[in-house]
């Protein structure tokens, strides 16, 4: 393949982007702490598509999330390793089974980061207050809350109703949200409407964070860009579209098991340079510690040189590839004229080839979506076998589309498909190869638009487009968290609000019927087989059209140690560090190989 120089002006912009908003630290790793671990260094990571916000109630993307996982807490956490839910500021709870109700008992002494919000710059001890307003504004309906619908929404008891107070701007309940109480400073209870037993893994949201009411107070709109939690990491620089930095909280309260004092890096630089090739030229060269995704042209390539058992040219950095908890799919605006009609939705899955896709436009990189909205084998037990999905089949694809009023495409007017500029070429190199496909075996035109991410993501949300890309990244180790896209309970009734959590406006009664009960039923393997039968009823109504589930791919120099990349792509940096330039051994004495795009 021919290898094309970039134009000088887009080179310098690039290195602008990867150099910028500098660290007023930056170091290499300094010196050995208890354990053999290392304090000191940059870790240094690229993100090709940008996030929309970085306030906890707003955050609606995996870039957004991964940043402010650094910066703020909650009551609990997930373990990068497993994914299993940890303590994190609450280090202890219990549920009684009989009322419904979760007491959590807060850790003491745990301080926000200095901010001058404070009255004095310093950051003060965070109470079972702080959490209970945090909870109530969690329920507060408006354009900066976008995590109600995937946390507190039918789970919380009083929730609901705080919320629609707050949509019809009526007088809220005094108390705020009653399922939210205070017991004293270290004690707090949620109680449930009924029982959910994934709620401990919804308390892991973003929404979920704590956040000073200083803060929100002081800076308001601003606390997009602007954070202030109890986290690991402080913002210590922010250029929008080009860097941030997360600085060491010098006062973070965690500890490892020999002692010392959390975290070890120095800084988390994220970068959001959306040229992708440049990334890997950057991590070649040193200048990145990890980069997530691989362009899909030089999977194969990468696979060779890690493989490479000829000591002289093996490169010092590792591929680590897990199955992602993750489905890219098309969404369609069932609300439209046009897509309202089962028939025609039927037809465009069942005219794309998705083997192809997968095998040729993504080099292999992924897993056909063939199944349901849960991708399979993210979860054990599903039985997702048993669904009855689409495969390429044009001649049915073409009797449906007649029986929906367009005979051999006749009539069919000129459509769009709307994608994510963002992340290098796939999101439009896909989106084309539909076009093609849907051409090919329909006979109808279709026009692709690719806009940034955020843009993209206000338009899907507001209904503007009508057939458009959506990628869903699992919230939390449960089928619920896929399904619950699916949940007519969430689209609005005002067809001018956003639907943040189903753009395809999609209500069937069966689906919501079963999937109702099965979000209240306990037992695991009842529960499962639930969600199969709503995933099913989803499937057959096609609101959405699956092209294929993810597979998480991360590559990242050997000096960097505990790192851990996992099915949900969920970063936690706390006990990340870097072995020093002058520890490392080397299995290549040029560790930086060629590699030709």
């Amino acid at each position: 393949m021919n290898k094309k120089l970039l134009p000088v002006a887009l080179v310098c912009l690039l290195i602008a982007g990867f150099e910028g908003c500098k660290p007023d630290h930056v170091k290499d790793a300094t010196h050995t702490a208890k354990g053999g671990v290392y304090y000191g260094g940059v870790f240094r990571f690229n993100v090709v598509t940008g996030f929309k916000s970085l306030f906890p109630l707003n955050v609606l993307d995996v870039p957004g999330d991964n940043i402010i996982n650094q910066v703020y807490e909650g009551l609990v956490k997930l373990n990068p390793k497993d994914l299993t839910v940890i303590p994190s500021l609450a280090k202890t709870w219990e549920y009684n089974d009989s009322t419904y109700i979760w007491t959590f008992h807060l850790r003491k002494g745990v301080k926000y980061a200095d901010d001058p919000c404070f009255p004095d710059g310093k950051g003060r001890e965070v109470t079972a207050k702080d959490f209970k307003w945090c909870f109530d504004q969690l329920c507060v309906a408006g354009p900066q809350n976008s995590q109600f619908e995937v946390t507190f929404k039918n789970h919380v008891l009083g929730a609901d109703e705080y919320y629609q107070a707050s949509l019809d701007k009526k007088p809220l309940p005094a108390g705020g949200v009653a399922g939210v109480v205070v017991v004293n400073d270290s004690t707090i209870q949620i109680k449930m409407k009924t029982h959910f037993g994934g709620f401990l893994n919804l308390l892991t949201e973003p929404g979920c964070c704590v956040f000073p009411k200083e803060a929100f107070d002081k800076y308001g709109l601003e606390m997009r860009i602007h954070m202030v939690g109890t986290g690991p990491f402080m913002l210590k620089d922010a250029q929008e579209d080009q860097a941030i930095v997360l600085g060491r909280n010098p006062n973070y309260w965690d500890f490892d098991i020999h002692g010392n004092q959390l975290p070890y890096l120095d800084a988390i630089k994220f970068t959001f340079v959306h040229e992708k090739k440049s990334e890997l030229l950057e991590f070649q060269q040193g200048n990145l510690e990890m980069m997530y995704g691989i362009p899909i042209e030089i999977i194969t390539q990468i696979l060779g040189q890690i493989n490479n058992t000829d000591q002289n040219n093996k490169v010092d950095y590792t591929l680590d590839v897990k199955p992602a908890m993750s489905n890219y799919f098309y969404g369609f605006q069932t609300k439209d004229n046009l897509f309202k009609n089962k028939y025609l939705r039927q037809a465009f899955n069942y005219a794309i080839d998705r083997d192809k896709i997968v095998n040729y436009t993504l080099q292999g990189e992924g897993i056909p979506g063939t199944y349901g909205i849960v991708p399979p084998q993210a979860f054990l037990g599903y039985k997702y076998k048993d669904l009855k999905g689409y495969t390429f089949d044009p001649d049915k694809a073409r009797q449906l589309l007649a029986k929906a009023g367009y005979p051999n495409g006749k009539g069919f007017p000129d459509i769009t498909i709307q994608t994510s500029s963002d992340g290098g070429q796939r999101n439009v190199q896909i989106a084309e190869v539909i076009q093609k496909m849907l051409k090919e075996n329909l006979d109808i035109n279709v026009k692709v638009n690719a806009i940034p991410l955020p843009e993209h993501e206000d338009e899907m949300m507001r209904g503007k487009v009508q057939f458009f890309r959506e990628e869903w990244v699992a919230d939390y180790a449960d089928p619920q968290t896929f399904l619950n896209i699916l949940n007519g309970a969430n689209v609005p009734k005002d067809t001018t609000e956003m639907a943040y959590t189903n753009p395809f406006r999609w209500i069937n009664p069966k689906f919501d019927s079963i999937y109702n009960k099965a979000i209240v039923t306990t037992n695991d393997s009842a529960r499962y087989k639930l969600y199969a039968e709503a995933d099913q009823v989803a499937l057959d109504e096609a609101p959405y059209l699956s092209v294929y589930y993810e597979e998480n791919y991360y590559l990242y120099h050997n000096y960097v140690k505990n790192f851990y990349g996992n099915a949900l792509d969920y970063l936690d940096f706390c006990r990340v560090y870097i072995i020093p330039a002058n520890k490392r051994v080397s299995n290549n004495p040029n560790p930086t190989p060629t590699i030709n795009p």
